[in-house]
């Protein structure tokens, strides 16, 4: 245990920034975006969308999936509302917090997808610029696998449907290939254009986030 109980309340997707020795995740209920060293010191909460019980009851506050650029010193993280409500954001900010501000009033926080049904976790690709998503609400935008560029203006696009409630996401960038799970207990991969999609474990209880690594 790195992060022990009562330093984080739900902690959700993990993002690994080996070179800059840092993991970053969300905290859902604690409505928090959080890193750390990687022997689990130093914990920073780096935005707090909420502080009381009330909040909590609040979905719409609840930070899910998480990834970064650290080329461009960027943290990308989801908000994903309550179940289909079209509700769910995907927000943009510096990694780190504007000098004199703190996690709950930052005013460098964009919004770079909104009216989504519940967006979950995050990849990103970054030669290409690109960011991925699973999503978990109901078809036609839900359960699904979605990607949009994240210079400009473009609209995102839908990959892979027909999920059961997706949530992990992970890319091998060189192999063209990405790899989701869902709560119905399935592992897919397609390639990152969404073709070629493959079911090649199901039944497997109810997962959750997924990594990639070549060993």
């Amino acid at each position: 245990v790195i992060v022990p109980q009562g330093v984080t309340h739900t902690p959700k997707q993990i993002h690994l920034d080996k070179a800059g020795g840092t993991l970053y995740w969300c905290d859902r209920e604690g409505m928090r975006v959080m890193r750390a060293n990687l022997d689990g010191s130093q914990v920073d909460t780096l935005v707090a969308t909420g502080h009381s019980d009330q909040d909590r009851l609040d979905q719409t506050r609840w930070c899910v999936g998480i990834t970064i650029d650290p080329k461009h010193k960027k943290l990308y993280w989801t908000q994903k509302g309550p179940d289909n409500a079209g509700l769910g954001r995907i927000f943009r900010a510096n990694i780190e917090i504007p000098q004199g501000e703190g996690p709950a009033n930052r005013s460098d926080i964009e919004v770079l997808f909104d009216r989504l049904p519940e967006p979950i976790d995050l990849e990103l690709d970054l030669a290409k610029r690109v960011l991925y998503w699973t999503d978990r609400g109901d078809p036609p935008r839900g359960n699904s696998v979605n990607r949009a560029p994240i210079d400009g203006t473009a609209t995102s696009e839908i990959l892979v449907t027909h999920l059961m409630e997706g949530i992990g996401i992970a890319l091998d960038i060189p192999g063209n290939r990405m790899f989701v799970t869902d709560l119905g207990g399935s592992v897919y991969s397609a390639d990152l254009d969404g073709k070629n999609p493959r079911n090649f474990l199901f039944a497997q209880g109810n997962l959750t986030g997924i990594a990639y690594a070549e060993v």
